[in-house]
């Protein structure tokens, strides 16, 4: 470049850093006054419930509005856009507007519609656009300045450039950037087609179907930002919900949306979908296809049925030290009564209390007899046709005293207990007997993988099945009830107290002396309304109630890697979302877990039938053409009919197979692991390992790289080693693959899974394999 058009270019980079300097200094200000609203509600107290409510609306508000603020700072203006009018607009994170009484736009949201040519405009088709520059900077400082002249004849002269990718050179900068295990947004690279899927309407079930490195994950985080954005009234109360395979990926993406300026997501696993459980347990892949299957329904559905229990003859319970007799069929008659209700179980236990405490106070009644004094003044013994000693009072007075006996709920707690999900699948499992009445139609193998030791530790399978076991008991919200009932009152009782405190501590001379026109506390403030400032409230975002809340239903849901799912957890996500406002992003190539599906069609027909949209991604952005060449013959064998997405970039690096003996691979993958390390500097190296051997050979590696990890990683160590099926979703800048036989070997899908690993790098691709590659 010429010493003029340097010097031409740091003009511009200047011209923008002021421009950029004046954005930040109203950012500034716009964060100083929602922290100033923030402080002036958190010091408001007392009030009407309705004043009450309102302030907490305005915390929420202004508590979102400050995180929101301080998560853009980074990359807050990344865009220009010069239109052929000639204005110009500039593109970024969020809206600014200027402080003047017309409230000039100094930045234009990405997600709104007048920033839509940014990522669209082509030299065939500007839409308006004369120049596109994408302004690049570190912190608050603008470092890079990239320039696309929209124009057909001067897109003639400049260099061939990639079909259909628009802003090439930020794209491409974006790409060969180091990673820092943490996942970055692409605001500023979004695609013609990604952007045709993020900014799609928000009904209905859309499937993206993409292959590794087209993006997915990104495209779907940045809808959740857009949907956010644009339909912020419909969204701000429901949320939305984002699904990921492992929580190693929710670690990756968690930076993304705040840094979108977005809160109101939350980020769970499947296994973290039911409130209350951590699943961290593990189990064989075996298990977890029996637990996965739709034929659970049926079994769960048994054990609840089995818990709803009649004596075989009769039962006897102890009353008032004489006893009553339960037959069969009056237990048979209070069970029929109270699954005729249609409730779930621990609701219907109240019907059948009712029958079964009916069928004592008959008893209690008969064994005290009747009148015989009634029709008769000489008396006599009872007979046919005396009227009760008991009358309707007494009988109901009879039954209130059976319903609270020790005994009688001894027994009633035997017939029909009230069960939590957590007791009916631990009682389940631990119970061959229990096993063997409830999964019958499954095979004794089946029911021995199954079977498991009371207290053992819940597994992310088992998430669905407590969901679904919750559906079936239902949630008695008496106790709940009762305790805010028992809280309301003690908070009465206290403001009580203290009104009493305050009137008595007058003494009769100063009665006398108060005027009587000056009120006081007690003569404007009840008792009821002291209890109320009293109360204690909890300022929970949309997001954080729908994370506590079993039973919320979503406004969205976004589910990651959804090729993985079994058909349980899609009974589950379909619960969460009623609406079936769904975005559905995955591979069916990369299905890797045994209860995963090959066919969007298996998996969303018995919910929506083919009210469902397909969409593809076909571009690889991340994995350079030299390794997807390599994933392709993977790929084939999996299905010779699907066809690898498109790769635009060539680093010059071809993937390094090198055989080794076995019992050389420790040495030789420390050996590589010290020369990628080194060979990265700030980039981050992915060791992906048979999941049966990542304690085995992350211990090497550690030993190898003082900054190496292993397992779960936090992801901020420049090494990892991962299992295959932990790595899901991540990339890195090298990837080094030992035991790729290994990885085939231990799963039905060990092809899919391989495929995986072989595409995680941006880079850089090793592998250490034994003997022939042609078993691939």
């Amino acid at each position: 470049m010429s010493s003029a058009a340097t010097d031409d270019r740091h003009d511009e980079i200047d011209h923008e850093q002021q421009y950029v300097s004046v954005l930040y200094d109203r950012l500034d200000d716009l964060r100083e006054r929602a922290a100033q609203r923030l402080s002036e509600a958190l010091l408001q107290t007392g009030g009407t419930p309705q004043e009450r409510s309102q302030r907490d609306s305005t915390i929420g508000l202004y508590t979102d509005r400050v995180a929101s603020l301080g998560a853009v700072e980074n990359g807050l203006c990344f865009g220009r856009l010069d239109l052929d009018d000639g204005g110009n607009r500039y593109i970024g994170r969020i809206g600014i507007f200027a402080d003047t009484e017309d409230a000039e736009p100094l930045l234009v949201d990405w997600r709104a519609p007048a920033s839509r040519a940014f990522y669209l405009a082509t030299a065939a088709s500007p839409q308006g656009v004369r120049r596109r520059r994408h302004i690049r900077s570190s912190g608050r400082t603008v470092t890079a300045l990239d320039d696309e002249v929209l124009d057909l004849a001067a897109a003639a002269a400049t260099p061939p450039h990639h079909e259909g990718l628009t802003s090439e050179a930020a794209l491409f900068a974006a790409m060969d950037a180091g990673r820092t295990g943490r996942m970055r947004d692409i605001v500023q690279t979004i695609q013609a087609e990604q952007d045709r899927i993020i900014r799609a309407d928000l009904g209905g079930v859309m499937v993206v179907q993409g292959g590794p490195g087209t993006g997915k994950t990104a495209v779907a985080l940045h809808r959740a930002a857009y949907l956010l954005y644009t339909y912020r009234q419909e969204l701000s109360t429901r949320a939305v919900l984002v699904v990921g395979p492992n929580a190693t990926f929710l670690k990756y993406i968690s930076q993304v949306l705040p840094s979108l300026a977005e809160t109101g997501v939350v980020l769970r696993t499947v296994g973290g979908l039911f409130p209350g459980v951590t699943a961290t347990g593990t189990e064989p892949d075996a298990t977890a296809v029996v637990k996965g299957r739709a034929a659970m329904v049926d079994v769960l559905a048994a054990a609840v049925r089995d818990r709803q229990r009649v004596p075989d003859t009769a039962l006897e319970v102890d009353f008032d030290g004489e006893p009553l007799r339960l037959d069969r069929a009056v237990c048979e008659d209070a069970r029929a009564e109270a699954r005729r209700s249609g409730k779930p179980h621990n609701l219907a236990r109240e019907l059948f209390d009712v029958e079964v405490i009916h069928a004592l106070s008959v008893q209690v009644a008969e064994r005290i007899g009747t009148d015989p004094y009634a029709d008769d003044p000489l008396g006599g013994d009872d007979a046919p046709g005396d009227p009760q000693l008991l009358d309707e009072a007494d009988l109901a007075e009879v039954r209130r005293e059976l319903s609270t006996d020790p005994n009688v709920q001894t027994a009633l707690d035997w017939l029909w207990p009230v069960l939590t999900p957590q007791r009916l699948l631990s009682d389940l499992y631990s119970s061959d007997e229990r096993l063997a009445s409830a999964a019958s139609t499954l095979t004794d193998a089946e029911r021995a993988l199954l079977r498991r030791d009371r207290g053992a530790p819940w597994t992310p399978a088992d998430a669905p099945l407590l969901d679904e076991a919750a559906e079936l008991l239902g949630e008695d919200d008496r106790d709940a009830e009762l305790m805010a009932e028992r809280r309301r009152r003690q908070r009465l009782a206290y403001a009580e107290g203290a009104l009493e405190i305050l009137h008595g501590s007058r003494s009769i001379d100063l009665e006398d002396e108060i005027d009587p026109e000056i009120l006081s506390a007690s003569d404007v403030l009840g008792a009821l309304e002291l209890g109320e400032r009293h109360e204690e409230t909890a300022r929970l975002t949309a997001a954080e109630r729908a994370a506590a809340d079993r039973r919320w239903a979503f406004g969205h849901v976004i589910v990651d890697e959804a090729q993985e799912l079994s058909p349980m957890a899609w009974r589950l996500l379909m619960r969460r979302c009623p609406s079936r406002s769904m975005t559905v992003v995955g591979d069916v190539a990369q299905t890797g877990d045994p209860a995963g599906t090959s066919s969007w069609d298996a998996v969303l027909d018995p919910y929506v039938a083919r009210r469902w949209k397909l969409t593809e991604l076909t571009v690889n952005y991340r994995t350079p053409a030299e390794i997807m060449d390599l994933a392709g013959q993977v790929l084939k064998s999996i299905d010779p009919e699907l066809q690898p997405p498109r790769s635009v970039r060539h680093t010059g690096h071809a993937p390094q197979l090198s055989e080794v003996d076995r019992a050389e691979l420790a040495e030789r993958l420390a050996e590589v692991v010290r020369r990628e390390a080194a060979a990265l500097g700030d980039g981050t190296l992915g060791v992906l390992v048979p999941s049966g051997r990542v304690a085995e050979l992350g211990a090497v590696v550690a030993a190898a790289v003082p900054q190496g990890g292993n397992g779960q990683a936090e992801l901020t160590e420049a090494v990892t080693v991962l299992s295959v099926r932990e790595a899901k979703g991540l990339e890195f800048d090298s990837v080094v693959i030992a035991d790729p036989g290994g990885i085939v070997a231990e799963s039905p899908r060990g092809h899919s899974d391989l495929y995986v690993a072989l595409t995680r790098p941006t880079q850089r691709l090793t592998v250490l394999h034994h003997g022939d590659l042609a078993h691939w």
